[in-house]
């Protein structure tokens, strides 16, 4: 066992089939003991759908906490299979820009039916702004969709919070979708200032979507967050998928709710019907 894992490191790029077969081999000896009981397990799991590229960063993220959450839970690889379809981020950009919502929901509700047509058993759109149309898109899937809002509100009524401030796209800060959800739970809503919620909107655009991790950008992101919690925030919500990649909670002396994690959580409790703390 020992020897195929130095030949499976060590193997060099111009034979990748053989790697490919070795790996397969050596899963089924260290699963041989349990491997009824594992197929079992796997196979009762639900298939998720993830709509991603709203960016490619924070989808990356969606894939890589449930993979490694479910290693910390199960101690093994059976977890769910999860089907991912990449939008055009571009084609979005512009139709925000031209308040063309209405494609929007177009192009959505034709991901979730792909994801469905692969085999999905339920769907997340991995981004906070389009949540503006979650209930339309919801209306037209042909899956289940997890709302993202609602997922984070749940996570907030836990921590028995009941002013929360916002950070995300001008869209999430500026509309009402975000502060209604949030508020349906019993909980307020504080946002940054005017000229602060262009900065973070810049950030996310220019940087975030690009994986750039900008150390002033961050400095200031944690200034805004100090000033929300002197306005009487007790939590903030990171309402981008993408703002966790520059601020965690290490970072702050208030509760963050890193929205990526609690709404991949979401996905993997469904999928496994278990509870992931």
């Amino acid at each position: 066992m020992r020897n195929y894992r130095r030949r499976i490191s060590g193997a060099p790029d111009r034979k990748p089939a053989a790697t490919i077969s070795i790996v397969m081999h050596v899963n089924v000896i260290l699963t041989k003991p349990n491997h009824q009981q594992k197929k079992v397990k796997f196979e009762m799991y639900k298939k998720i759908g993830i709509l991603g590229g709203l960016s490619p960063e924070s989808t990356i993220e969606y894939y890589r906490y449930i993979t490694r959450k479910y290693y910390e839970l199960f101690g093994d690889y059976n977890y769910p299979e999860i089907i991912i379809y990449g939008v055009n981020f571009q084609q979005f950009i512009n139709w925000q820009r031209e308040g063309n919502w209405n494609n929007i929901v177009e192009r959505l509700v034709q991901a979730t039916q792909a994801i469905h047509a692969a085999g999905a058993d339920f769907g997340l759109i991995a981004t906070n702004t389009m949540h503006i149309i979650f209930d339309k898109v919801q209306e037209k899937s042909p899956i289940p969709l997890i709302s993202i809002i609602e997922a984070t509100a749940t996570a907030i009524n836990k921590e028995k919070i009941e002013t929360v401030g916002l950070l995300g796209t001008l869209h999430t800060m500026r509309e009402q979708f975000y502060k209604e959800g949030l508020f349906r739970h019993g909980i307020k809503t504080i946002v940054p200032e005017p000229q602060e919620q262009e900065f973070i909107n810049k950030v996310i655009y220019d940087e975030l979507t690009r994986g750039r991790i900008n150390q002033r950008s961050k400095q200031a992101y944690i200034e805004i967050i100090n000033k929300l919690k002197a306005k009487g925030a007790e939590g903030i919500v990171l309402g981008c998928t993408e703002i966790p990649l520059l601020v965690q909670q290490i970072d702050c002396n208030i509760k963050l709710f890193n929205t990526t994690q609690i709404h991949a959580q979401n996905a993997l409790n469904l999928a496994t019907n278990t509870e992931v703390r």
